[in-house]
């Protein structure tokens, strides 16, 4: 029997399908809460259940852990070709210019940002992931759930029935509330329904809920309890919001207008404020693991980095109508944004995939002042290629340890992108079809969306165009953002006060989407902290797996349901 397999065909085409199946999950949730979840745990469970199960039927040989690598990394690069813009600056940039390009154009757009995205990570591997003791904690948690699942195969089997069950759940509950009856959104009172706050009953914020952990959801609970509880009434007495007189039900889009400015500004300060620390700690361990010695850079395909970075310039100019040398400027700065966010990674497992946006919106903001398409797009190709590039070397940790051939894995990701690509633009346009009434709604809050969409108005048309309220509103979240990034960035993880200083990711986040959704993610962290706390082993067995189920149902119906009723409707 033999156990190294690699690069096969069924390792690919199951990476391929589960690819296609889980990538309209983090389009659909990307666009409702601005967070994606990486699907290679899931990807690996799903393999090993399928082919391991094929193979006690007599119906194929053993399913090798190289192969379930190749799989997860096909999956994990189809499901992250939302770093390639689809839910933050192509968005963005139709809602400011009015553009949107056509099917083909956007699908050739983001499989280049993300296909530079897979070289410079090449082009990092050596120096990052195989020549450094940087642990890549997303990367080692799937390699231990990998050496798990294959030293016990039963416990894989019953997580794979618990995610399951759960997908079927939220999946079910989702298509009783398109297609049968619309479930109850209850709320205390007119007025609180009003400002947002109302129960919805979303398996998918269950889920994401019981993912983030209780943290991260008390931070949501506190930021929607200031922003839609506190601000919200008061920016409606004071006058600074004005609806009409006879308006009912939630006040969502007229709130936030203002809640936004404050609530992006504390985000990215904090971001970037976290980054810049988490940056100069990540070389402070690089260098001391290496002696203080640098590494001899890697021997990189040149072909494919020049191809990579001719089809991302190409397609700036012909689409986008931006100067060829702001294009051209694009792809440096990509690769020091990604070497950047590549040691934070290392260090930390947080992929600041928020900070290398922002940053990049901000240089071209300073090179090229009042230039949108230069600020969202070729940002785009900076930040996006850089948030690919992190994701992949995840992967490349995960085959390292495991003796995997790296070119295997960049075939991999090749294919990955390519599907990814394809499924995410589709079901994008069948979800939004008209972003411009569609977008920075109750129903699609799309955060990420309105964060690019903020910073480009700043950038482009300064901060004289905003109300004065809205930006002494943004000095404080500036001010808080910051010392949320300081304090975020260098206490102890451990530490007392690091686990009760709030997420400022979750705080900026609440004030951008609905109370509703922040109450619902909140209980299901709240839900499976009390698992995990009352059944610790069953809670550490099965909490991730039944949520990313829970997650995964409702997503996948609807988006199918979308298609139906398009169908259907034509």
């Amino acid at each position: 029997m033999r156990t190294d397999r690699e690069l096969t065909f069924r390792a690919l085409f199951s990476g391929v399908l589960l690819g296609a199946l889980l990538t309209p999950s983090n389009i659909y949730s990307g666009l409702k809460i601005g967070w994606s979840f990486n699907m290679s745990i899931i990807a690996l469970l799903v393999s090993y259940g399928i082919w391991q199960s094929l193979v006690r039927c007599r119906l194929g040989t053993a399913w090798s852990m190289r192969e379930s690598n190749i799989n997860q990394t096909t999956t994990s690069a189809a499901a992250s070709i939302i770093s390639g813009g689809l839910v933050a600056p192509i968005p963005a940039y139709t809602l400011l210019t009015g553009q949107q390009l056509p099917t083909l154009p956007l699908m050739a757009w983001v499989f280049s940002v993300s296909f530079l995205g897979i070289w410079v990570a090449w082009y990092l591997r050596r120096s990052m992931v195989e020549d450094t003791r940087l642990r890549f904690p997303e990367a080692v948690a799937t390699l231990e759930t990998m050496q798990q699942v294959y030293n016990h195969g039963r416990d894989a089997l019953q997580r794979l029935c618990a995610l399951g069950a759960a997908a079927l759940l939220g999946g079910l509950i989702k298509w009783a509330d398109t297609f049968v009856f619309t479930l109850p959104r209850w709320s205390p009172s007119a007025s609180l329904e009003r400002l947002t706050f109302s129960l919805d009953p979303s398996p998918l914020l269950i889920g994401f809920g019981g993912i983030i952990g209780i943290r991260v959801g008390m931070s949501l609970l506190l930021g929607a309890v200031i922003a839609w509880g506190g601000l919200a009434p008061w920016l409606l007495d004071s006058g600074l919001v004005t609806i009409e007189a006879n308006a009912s039900g939630p006040q969502f889009g007229a709130l936030v207008e203002w809640l936004l400015w404050p609530g992006v500004t504390l985000l990215v300060c904090a971001t970037l404020t976290s980054l810049a620390v988490r940056y100069y700690a990540s070389r402070q361990v690089a260098n001391a693991a290496n002696g203080g010695a640098k590494q001899a850079p890697a021997k990189l395909p040149m072909a494919m980095l020049a191809l990579a970075s001719l089809l991302v310039v190409t397609l700036q100019v012909v689409l986008f109508d931006i100067d060829p040398l702001m294009a051209v400027l694009s792809v440096p700065l990509a690769v020091a944004l990604a070497c950047m966010a590549a040691r934070v990674v290392g260090a930390t497992g947080i992929p600041p995939i928020g900070a290398t946006g922002q940053l990049s919106q901000l240089t071209f903001g300073l090179i090229a002042p009042g230039q949108v398409s230069v600020n969202l797009m070729a940002a785009n190709t900076a930040g996006g290629a850089a948030g690919q590039c992190t994701d992949l070397l995840n992967d490349f940790r995960v085959g390292h340890a495991i003796g995997a051939n790296p070119y295997n894995q960049v075939i991999a990701q090749c294919l990955g992108i390519f599907v990814g690509s394809i499924v995410g633009v589709l079901v994008y346009q069948i979800l939004i079809p008209d972003p411009q009434s569609m977008l920075i709604t109750e129903q699609w809050p799309a955060p990420a969306v309105a964060t690019w969409k903020a910073v480009a108005e700043v950038l482009g048309y300064g901060l004289d165009s905003i109300d004065s309220s809205i930006r002494w509103a943004m000095l404080i979240g500036a001010l808080c953002g910051a010392l949320f990034g300081v304090l975020e960035a260098s206490l102890p993880e451990q530490s007392t006060f690091a686990r009760l200083l709030p997420s400022s990711a979750a705080f900026g986040l609440a004030f951008i989407i609905p109370a509703s959704i922040s109450l619902m993610m909140a209980l299901g962290a709240l839900l499976a902290w009390v698992i995990q706390s009352r059944w610790r082993s069953v809670g550490e067995r099965f909490t991730i797996a039944a949520a990313a189920g829970l997650v995964a149902g409702e997503s996948i119906v609807g988006v199918g349901a979308s298609f139906w009723m398009m169908f259907a409707g034509g």
